[in-house]
């Protein structure tokens, strides 16, 4: 199972987004500033845009699936429950696991935006996909959800998932680092030593590695107790 970008290009007014590279089983993270064409490169990968040239395979690729940033936009069940069971899987479980256990009868429009958005992703992560792509999953969370969805990306098993995120600070363990610059997708290879690649990493990381207590070896986790350490 694969997912094979082969001389991708995506263009758009004077925009221009150009990948090749190839997307394996495991959690993959691609990150990039506002703008630089994350949402776009999700589209393509998830087959709802066709490149101008070059084609996207999915080998072996069978039922996938793209989350919006925004959850309103996924929305079609007259009920939290109803809204729930049009992802195949058990409303009672997943309410349960996002504390909506007594808001299964209400519209879905009457949770607030970030109970909406942890209701939309337990209902994801609940099913079982080839392809997951994940546009931004971390938006409309706090602290503490945003650690939750980490652990549960992090103990998905099987699959392919991709998160396009710009998140700085709430990073899930993954396997593969993508960035995103300047118009064009690149490769940075597996973690942890990607890490070294990153050019825009996030400052923790940066301040961990100056300070040397980053090894070629660190993970994202190790990169924040590291920073905890050192501060005064």
């Amino acid at each position: 199972m694969q997912v094979v970008c082969e001389d991708v290009r995506f263009t758009r007014g004077e925009f221009t987004l150009s990948c090749t590279g190839t997307f394996c089983p495991g959690l993959h993270f691609v990150t990039g500033r506002v703008g630089s064409g994350k949402t776009t490169l999700a589209l393509l990968l998830a087959g709802l845009l066709d490149p101008l040239s070059g084609r996207v395979r999915r080998d072996e690729v069978e039922r996938l699936t793209l989350s919006f940033q925004n959850p309103e936009y996924h929305v079609t069940g007259a009920t939290v429950r109803a809204e729930i069971r049009s992802y195949g899987v058990d409303a009672a479980g997943v309410a349960a696991g996002v504390g909506l256990t007594d808001r299964l009868d209400d519209d879905p429009f009457a949770l607030s935006r970030g109970e909406l958005k942890r209701l939309h992703l337990a209902s994801l992560l609940a099913g079982e996909y080839d392809l997951l792509v994940l546009d931004e999953p971390f938006s409309s969370l706090d602290c503490i959800q945003k650690h939750r969805l980490c652990r549960a990306l992090e103990t998905r098993r099987g699959g392919i998932t991709i998160i396009f995120t710009h998140e700085r600070q709430v990073l899930p363990a993954v396997d593969h680092l993508w960035e995103v610059e300047e118009g064009q997708v690149l490769d940075l290879g597996a973690v942890p030593e990607a890490l070294a690649r990153w050019r825009h990493a996030p400052q923790y990381l940066k301040e961990a590695r100056a300070r040397g207590d980053a090894p070629e070896n660190i993970t994202f986790r190790d990169a924040m107790e590291a920073r905890c350490r050192t501060r005064d």
